[in-house]
C-alpha cells in the first residue's frame, strides 16, 4: 500500500506530503483545485513519460516520491527479474531536471521506465473518470475476464507461440518471393552456371596454363638456351664440369695439409655434385622441349575461356570465379528445390497452428468457466446499487482467426431494465449506470488481483442519493481488504472514509499554489457540510454531516 506521497515543484504544487493509511481514504476539493495534478504526479511513479512543461519552477528540479509497504505481496521474484533491490518499504522516486532530463529510482537504485511500469502494475491501479468508458472497449473486457480466469500464464505462452507462427509465416512469404524471383532468373543463372562448370575450374589452374603457354610459345629459344647451357657444362676439356673436376683433384692433393684445405675440397666436391645434378636436369628438360602446335592451341583456348569468364563476371582470379559458381549453384538450387522448401515451411506452420489452437482452447475454457460466476457476482452488486433488473450477458464465440489473446470473440451485452432487450453495454447503459457497473467490476477484480492500492477518480459520476450511499458502502467494504482512495464530490461517499484529505488552491506571494491537508474532527464536519449545502453552512447541513460520519 501507498504510505507516503511527496510532490515538489510539480504544476501548481510547490511542496506537499501525504501520510496515508490502510482502509478507505477520501480526497475532496473544488473542481480545478488540483486533484488531477496529484493523479498526474502519481502516474509518473508508475512509469508515465515526463513532461518538462509540468515543472512549476523551471530553475529547480521536480521530485515525486512514494513509499510503498509491500511486505505482504510476495514481490521478491519481480524485483529479482527486474534486477532491483527489494525492500519491504520500497521507495519510488521520479525526478525531472531543469535540463528536461528525467530520472527514476527504486530504493535509490537507478531504474528505467519499463521497470517502473512493471512494478507499478502490481502496486497501484488508478481508475480515471474516463476509464468508465472502457467498459465498452473489447480489450478491457478481455482483460477483466482473463484476470478473473487467471489466464496470465496461458496468454503469455499463447502469445509466444503466436510470435513463432508469425515468424514462420514471414519465412514462407520470403521463400515464395525468392522462388518467384529465382524462377524468373533460373534460365539465365543456369546458363552462367553451365559455362563455369564446363570450364572445370581448379585452384591454380590459370597459373599452370599460363606457364605452359609460355613454354610452348618459346620452344626454339628454350632448345637453344638449354642446349648451350648443357654444352658449357659438359664439353670435354673446357666445360665447366671438366674444369671443376680438375680443380677438385688439385685440392684433394693438399687436403691433408690443413683443415682449411680439407674444407675447401669438401665444398668443391659438393659443388661438383650439384653441377652434375643440374646438368642432368638440363638434359632432361631439353629432351622434353618439343614443338606441339596442337597442345599450344588447346592451352590457348582454355586460357581464353578463363579470360572471357573473368571479363564477363568482372573478376580477375579463378578463385573469384569459383565463388560466383557457388552462388549460382545456390540460386539454381533454390529454384529447383523451392517446392520442397515451401512444403516444409507450410508443414511447420500447420503444426504451429495446431499448438496455438490447443492453447487458445485452454484459454477459452478458462473464460467460459469464470463467466457465469462473474455474471452472478456482478448482478448481486448491481442489485445493491439500485439496478435490480440489470442483466449482464457475456457471449464468447470461437473464431478461426488467431488474435493476440486467443481465438475468441467476446461481447458484453446489457439489459438495464426488466423485460428490456440486450444491447451492447456502451449503448445500453447511461453514464450513471456505467459508473455503477465499473465499480462492481473493480470490486470483483480487487478480490482476485490482491492489488495493494486502487484509486478511484470520481467513480460516482452520474449518481446521487441512496445509490451514492450504497456505492460508498462498497468502496468501504473494498477498503477492508486493500487500500482504497476515492476522489469524490459526493458527501455520502466522503462520509464513509476512514481518513479524509482536502485539496485546495491558495494564493502565495506571487502565484497560486495547490495544497493538501488531512481533515479531522470539526474540520471534516465542516467540509462535508459545505459539500451538502455550499459555503454558507447551515445548522441542518452540519447535523447532516455529523450523521453521515456516524
Amino acid at each position: 500500500m501507498l504510505t507516503t506521497l511527496s510532490i515538489k515543484n510539480y504544476a501548481l504544487i510547490e511542496d506537499i506530503q501525504m501520510n496515508l493509511q490502510s482502509g478507505f481514504t477520501i480526497i475532496t476539493g473544488e473542481t480545478g483545485a488540483g486533484k488531477s495534478i496529484m493523479l498526474g504526479a502519481l502516474s509518473l511513479l508508475l512509469g508515465k513519460r515526463a513532461d518538462f512543461s509540468a515543472i512549476r519552477d523551471p530553475e529547480k528540479k521536480c521530485v515525486i516520491e512514494g513509499t510503498f509497504n509491500i511486505a505482504a505481496y510476495e514481490l521478491q521474484p519481480l524485483f529479482s527479474a527486474e534486477d532491483l533491490d527489494y525492500e519491504a518499504q520500497t521507495i519510488i522516486r521520479r525526478e525531472i531536471l531543469p535540463s528536461g532530463k528525467s530520472r527514476a529510482f527504486i530504493n535509490d537504485t537507478p531504474a528505467n521506465l519499463s521497470s517502473l511500469q512493471v512494478l507499478g502494475e502490481r502496486l497501484l491501479d488508478i481508475h480515471s473518470q474516463h476509464e468508465t468508458l472502457s467498459l465498452g472497449d473489447n480489450e478491457y473486457q478481455f482483460m477483466v475476464i482473463d484476470s478473473l480466469a487467471g489466464n496470465a500464464e496461458k496468454l503469455k505462452s499463447y502469445q509466444n507461440s503466436l510470435k513463432e507462427l508469425k515468424k514462420l509465416e514471414r519465412q514462407l512469404k520470403e521463400l515464395k518471393e525468392e522462388q518467384a524471383q529465382a524462377t524468373n532468373e533460373y534460365d539465365y543463372n543456369l546458363f552462367l552456371l553451365t559455362e563455369l562448370q564446363q570450364a572445370k575450374l581448379q585452384p591454380g589452374m590459370q597459373e599452370e596454363l599460363e606457364e605452359r603457354y609460355e613454354e610452348l610459345s618459346n620452344v626454339e629459344q628454350l632448345t637453344e638456351q638449354l642446349g648451350s647451357a648443357v654444352n658449357l657444362i659438359q664439353q670435354e676439356e673446357i666445360g665447366a664440369a671438366a674444369s671443376l673436376r680438375e680443380a677438385k683433384n688439385n685440392l684433394q692433393k693438399i687436403a691433408s695439409i690443413s683443415t682449411n684445405y680439407s674444407q675447401l675440397f669438401e665444398r668443391l666436391q659438393s659443388v661438383n655434385i650439384e653441377l652434375d645434378d643440374i646438368a642432368t636436369e638440363l638434359e632432361s628438360s631439353l629432351e622434353k622441349v618439343e614443338a606441339n602446335p596442337e597442345e599450344l592451341a588447346q592451352v590457348n583456348e582454355k586460357l581464353q575461356v578463363l579470360y572471357n569468364l573473368q571479363k564477363k563476371h568482372m573478376v580477375s582470379t579463378v578463385a573469384e570465379l569459383q565463388e560466383i559458381q557457388q552462388q549460382l549453384e545456390q540460386k539454381v538450387s533454390v529454384s529447383e528445390n523451392a517446392e520442397e522448401a515451401i512444403k516444409k515451411a507450410e508443414k511447420a506452420i500447420s503444426e504451429q497452428e495446431d499448438v496455438l489452437r490447443k492453447q487458445a482452447s485452454e484459454i477459452s475454457a478458462s473464460r467460459k468457466a469464470i463467466i457465469p460466476k462473474f455474471i452472478k457476482e456482478i448482478g448481486a452488486i448491481l442489485a445493491d446499487l439500485g439496478m435490480p433488473n440489470a442483466q449482464l450477458k457475456i457471449e464468447l464465440e470461437k473464431q478461426e482467426e488467431f488474435f493476440s489473446n486467443g481465438q475468441d470473440k467476446l461481447t458484453w451485452l446489457l439489459s438495464a431494465n426488466k423485460g428490456g432487450s440486450f444491447n451492447d453495454i456502451k449503448k445500453a447503459a447511461s453514464g450513471g449506470e456505467l459508473s455503477r457497473i465499473m465499480l462492481a467490476v473493480k470490486s470483483i477484480l480487487a478480490t482476485y488481483s490482491k492489488l495493494p492500492t486502487i484509486i478511484f477518480d470520481e467513480i460516482d459520476t452520474g449518481v446521487s442519493g441512496d445509490i451514492a450511499q450504497k456505492m460508498a458502502g462498497i468502496l468501504q467494504n473494498m477498503g477492508k481488504n486493500m487500500q482504497v482512495i476515492a476522489i469524490t464530490h459526493l458527501p455520502q461517499i466522503a462520509g464513509k472514509g476512514d481518513s479524509h484529505f482536502k485539496i485546495f488552491k491558495e494564493d502565495a506571494a506571487h502565484s497560486t499554489i495547490t495544497n493538501i491537508v488531512e481533515l479531522k474532527g470539526d474540520a471534516r464536519v465542516e467540509e462535508l457540510a459545505m459539500m451538502l449545502g455550499g459555503k454558507n453552512i447551515s445548522d441542518s447541513a452540519v447535523a447532516h454531516a455529523k450523521a453521515l460520519l456516524n
